[in-house]
């Protein structure tokens, strides 16, 4: 009989790699983690891992086995969202791992619509980039995900994941008040192309749509500055050091003090927002009020 728990565990190092970054996000020792696919592995008969180069990979056998894993541990998820609903009364806590703005925009007002509607249910708030938020929902560490769309990001059909969009936003301009685009109505992204550019970091889900727009614009931006603060880059924009594509959303409420904000025209840059969790846990008693509030506070805002 094969232990679910060793398939969770097979799960995370198919996701990570590593054994040691299995074991770090499963809050395990890379020992304890070897010790539970090798007993893995003497239950299946099978060789499930393999190295490759500082890393692991499954095998065919362990490609077999995880397609299973994402069955199994789904429907241990509404096992354990029915027996939840059994005991009736929603009360306990749910983690929910979000970005600065989702918090702001969705997340808080989801919230206080939660302490009215259901008070029993406690959200506790991680905040965590939009690229952050999808690994600690598969690693257990959240209940619900509010992430966004990026490069290389699970794929809507992904077995392991159940997920709700939200809405999507379009990115503004952000200009120094002196640059030559300034009196545009909406400024062609490919008259940037000779700007000093502000951007997040690479790997931030902003970073991936601010650069697809480029390219799509013809060109690869200069970027001079980086950081992953928004009110640091508009800030910049400010004192002249270049140009940046923001979040509208991300805009609301700023100081904007010698910057120029438009909307952008060509190549749409867009970020698409979505509330993830466990595929299984979609019906769970305390989980389900969340995605239902995260959707109710997302609904006035920009869908496209």
């Amino acid at each position: 009989m094969i232990d679910p728990r060793r398939l969770r565990i097979l799960r995370a190092v198919a996701d990570h790699r590593t054994v040691t970054a299995a074991a770090a996000a499963l809050y395990l020792t890379p020992s304890a983690v070897s010790q539970q696919l090798a007993a893995l592995e003497q239950e299946t008969g099978h060789a499930l891992l393999t190295r490759s180069g500082r890393g692991v990979r499954l095998t065919a056998a362990g490609e077999i086995l995880l397609t299973h894993a994402h069955e199994v541990l789904a429907q241990l998820e509404r096992a354990e969202a029915e027996l939840a609903a059994y005991a009736g009364g929603a009360a306990g806590e749910v983690t929910v791992a979000a970005f600065a703005t989702g918090i702001a925009e969705v997340l808080a007002p989801a919230v206080a619509h939660l302490a009215a509607s259901d008070p029993g249910i406690r959200v506790r708030v991680r905040d965590s980039e939009g690229d952050e938020s999808l690994p600690l929902l598969l690693d257990g560490q959240a209940d619900v995900a509010l992430a966004v769309e990026y490069r290389g990001a699970p794929t809507e059909d992904d077995p392991r994941l159940s997920r709700v969009p939200l809405y999507a936003e379009p990115f503004d301009a952000v200009l120094p008040e002196g640059h030559p685009l300034r009196h545009e109505i909406e400024v062609p992204l490919a008259g940037l192309s000779d700007s000093d550019w502000i951007s997040p970091y690479p790997g931030n889900p902003c970073h991936e749509v601010m650069h697809l727009a480029c390219e799509l614009a013809g060109f690869e931006p200069r970027l001079v500055h980086s950081s992953d603060d928004f009110r640091a880059v508009v800030a910049l924009a400010g004192a002249g050091a270049g140009v940046a594509l923001v979040p509208r959303s991300a805009l609301r409420g700023m100081e904007l003090k010698g910057t120029v904000v438009r909307p952008v025209s060509g190549p749409p840059a867009t970020r698409r927002v979505f509330a993830a969790v466990r595929r299984g846990a979609e019906h769970h008693p305390l989980i389900r009020p969340v995605l239902d509030a995260l959707t109710e506070s997302a609904s006035g805002l920009t869908t496209g």
